[in-house]
C-alpha cells in the first residue's frame, strides 16, 4: 500500500512539532544531533511546504509555519538558525540548539516568509503585473497580515489579508502603476 508523503512527513517520526527531521527518527542512523540524520533545517521545511501548499495541502504549510515560529521564540532576537536537533518538542521546552549552528542564515531567515507565501497562494505575475492570491489562507495564531509595496511588473500594492475563522479576505489598502490583484478561491 502507498502511503501518502504528507501523511508521512508530517507524521511523528518525521515531524517534531517544530519541523520536520531529515530522516525519521525510526531510522537505524537517526541522531537528533546529528547535522543531516535528523535535525530540522528551517530551510528544507519551508521548501516542503511551499510543495504541501501546491499540493492543495495549505494545513500542512500553516503547521510548518506555526511550528518554526513557536521555534523562533526561543532563539536570540528570534532569528531561526542554519539547523536545530530535531529532538521531540516538550511542553515548556524550546528546541534543542544544534552547538555550531550558523546564526543568523540567510536561508533559514527566508524560511517563515516563504511558508507565509505558501499559505497566501502568493503568485506574481511580472509579464501582466498581478498580484494573486491563490485560495489564501492563515494560521490559527494570526489574525492579519499587513504586506507593504509587493511589487509585481511595473506597480505594486499593500494588501491585508484577514483571517474570518478559516476563511481569508484580501483587501488593497494602497496600489501604485497597474498592477492588478486577483484572488482565486
Amino acid at each position: 500500500m502507498l502511503i501518502p508523503f504528507s501523511y508521512t512527513l508530517m507524521a511523528p517520526a518525521f515531524f517534531t512539532g517544530w519541523g520536520i527531521r531529515t530522516i525519521a527518527s525510526t531510522e537505524p542512523r537517526y541522531n537528533p544531533m546529528s547535522y543531516h540524520n535528523g535535525s530540522v533545517w528551517p530551510h528544507d521545511n519551508a521548501l516542503i511546504g511551499l510543495g504541501f501548499a501546491r499540493c492543495g495541502m495549505k494545513a500542512h504549510a500553516q503547521r510548518l509555519l506555526g511550528g518554526l515560529f513557536d521555534a523562533a521564540r526561543y532563539m536570540d532576537l528570534r532569528r531561526l538558525p542554519e539547523l536545530f536537533c530535531g529532538t521531540r518538542r516538550a511542553p515548556g521546552k524550546g528546541p534543542t540548539l544544534y552547538p555550531v549552528a550558523c546564526i543568523p542564515q540567510a536561508w533559514a531567515c527566508a524560511a517563515p516568509f516563504a511558508l507565509l507565501q505558501a499559505c497566501f497562494g502568493l503568485e506574481l505575475d511580472f509579464r501582466s503585473d498581478e498580484i494573486c492570491f491563490r485560495e489564501p489562507s492563515l494560521p490559527m495564531f494570526l489574525d492579519d497580515v499587513t504586506i507593504r509595496s509587493l511589487s509585481s511588473g511595473s506597480g505594486r500594492a499593500d494588501i491585508l489579508l484577514r483571517r474570518y475563522g478559516s476563511d481569508v479576505s484580501v483587501n488593497v489598502l494602497d496600489r501604485k502603476g497597474e498592477v492588478r490583484v486577483t484572488v482565486i478561491h
